[in-house]
Order: structure tokens, then C-alpha cells, then sequence
């Protein structure tokens, strides 16, 4: 039985270290998609829609990264045109990818203000 429990507890660690250096890098990678000038790195939010099936063909846990801009948002091409560039760092990043698809993240969003999100496909 105590075999069982340390084998238990170090796949738990290397579980939570794994989700701590997931987050780090996705941290330090949305802290560079723009100049300080032009937008913020907020954060991120995990999100899970426990009223959908696990196994439902709609997007049931997504993250959302959270940018914001110095005054008012742009125009929509500019905006759409950030938005791409969010997408596109991430998508660059393949062991980030993988680790997000591995911890169950079926899309990922970029917000720039509380009321809209862009959905990276």
C-alpha cells in the first residue's frame, strides 16, 4: 500500500509541475506578442462548461488570453489583424500546443476587452 501511495503522489507532482510550466510558458510567451505600446498581457483563464457532455461534439474547456489595449480598440483591421498574430504565436509554440490538447483545451480565445473574444482555430 505505501508503494501505492508514492506512486500516487509523484504522478500528482509531476502533474501539477507540468500545469506550473505550462502556464510559465504561456506566460512568458504572451508577455512578447506586442510591444508594450501597443497591447497588454493580462493573463489567462481557464474555462470549462460543465453543462456540456464530456464527450459532445461543442468545445467544452478552452482557454482565454486576456490582452488589453492603451485606450480604445482599434479598427477591425487592425484588431483582426491582432488577434492573428496572437494565433499564430501560438500555434508557432507545438509543445505548448500539445500540452494545452494534452491537459483537455479544445480552443484557445484571445479577448482584448471583457465583452467579445477571437477564437484561435
Amino acid at each position: 500500500m505505501p508503494t501505492r501511495s508514492l506512486a500516487l503522489t509523484t504522478a500528482l507532482t509531476a502533474c501539477l509541475a507540468a500545469t506550473n510550466a505550462q502556464a510559465e510558458n504561456l506566460d512568458v510567451l504572451m508577455h512578447q506578442v506586442f510591444p508594450s505600446a501597443e497591447a497588454t498581457y493580462i493573463g489567462y483563464e481557464s474555462v470549462e462548461r460543465e453543462d456540456i457532455p464530456e464527450f459532445a461534439a461543442v468545445d467544452r474547456k478552452y482557454l482565454v488570453v486576456d490582452f488589453r489595449f492603451k485606450g480604445q480598440l482599434p479598427p477591425t483591421e487592425q484588431l483582426q489583424a491582432s488577434v492573428h498574430k496572437v494565433c499564430m504565436t501560438l500555434l508557432k509554440d507545438h509543445q505548448l500546443i500539445q500540452s494545452l490538447s494534452d491537459s483537455g483545451y479544445d480552443m484557445v480565445s484571445v479577448a482584448f476587452d471583457r465583452q467579445s473574444q477571437f477564437d484561435c482555430l
